[in-house]
């Protein structure tokens, strides 16, 4: 899967692209109150509220909820890489403690620690990712 910027997708792009980041946190195993905060939605969003994102309703067009957007895509690609032969893998490894994350889980690294724990995780699977992050630094 290419990246993706979601600023260049129409509305219906970003539509069926909340689709997909549901069904990606679906499979991860996240509450709705997880999901609220992993997606960095805005500040009073109610769980209830989140039905519309798996009705093609575009996710908010925010720099930081586009971030984690992406983020959320190169995690899932990274560990359908790492799990291509068990699909459920991916949510056991994302919700088994890990000493890299100070003995949390991966899911509750990206929780607690927001848009950097996000990072964290991502930089953590896919090397490819840090490497173009350690020459943007150079």
């Amino acid at each position: 899967m290419a990246e993706v910027i979601v600023s260049e997708l129409s509305t219906e792009e970003r539509g069926e692209l909340a689709r997909v980041i549901m069904s990606i946190l679906d499979s991860w195993g996240t509450s709705a109150e997880e999901k609220i905060a992993l997606l960095a939605l805005p500040e009073g969003t109610r769980t209830r509220s989140l039905h519309k994102y798996y009705d093609h309703t575009p996710l908010p067009d925010e720099p930081e909820v586009s971030e984690r957007i992406e983020h959320v895509l190169g995690i899932a690609k990274a560990l359908r890489t790492s799990y291509p032969a068990n699909p459920k893998m991916c949510r056991f490894w994302l919700n088994t403690r890990n000493h890299r994350f100070r003995n949390r889980t991966p899911l509750r690294t990206m929780i607690e620690d927001g848009l950097q724990g996000v990072v964290a995780v991502r930089v953590y699977l896919d090397c490819a990712y840090d490497w173009d992050t350690e020459e943007e630094r150079n």
